[in-house]
């Protein structure tokens, strides 16, 4: 059964940092595509980042450059979104994803992160 749990998600002031996780289990890692998406409050989920897991091809969005980072450890199954300087429109809820070619996209449940002083 395929599973990804988000974990790390909270509030910040803005200017702040967060590490989001995302522990997976159920599927070869190592051969997925994972993703970051968000989706704030009114709005639809939108791309922040993605990583092919054999260390290759790193996309991000144009509010993620430059800011967030996306990284894997593979021997742990888990993907990384280091998000620095935060804003207060990275305010939503964050959820990873898991896809192989064009298979079935997989998601996790979510973690909310607030940016507000």
């Amino acid at each position: 059964q395929v599973q990804l749990v988000e974990s790390g998600g909270g509030s910040v002031q803005p200017g702040g940092s967060l590490r989001l996780s995302c522990s997976t289990s159920g599927f070869p890692f190592s051969s997925y595509a994972m993703s970051w998406y968000r989706q704030a409050p009114g709005k639809e989920r939108e791309f922040v980042a993605s990583m092919t897991t054999d260390g290759g091809l790193l996309n991000y969005s144009n509010s993620a450059k430059g800011r967030f980072t996306i990284t894997a450890d593979n021997a742990k199954n888990t993907v990384y979104l280091q998000m620095n300087n935060l804003e207060p429109e990275d305010t939503a809820v964050y959820y990873c994803s898991a896809r192989r070619g064009l298979g079935t996209t997989h998601w996790g449940q979510g973690t909310q992160v607030t940016v507000s002083s």
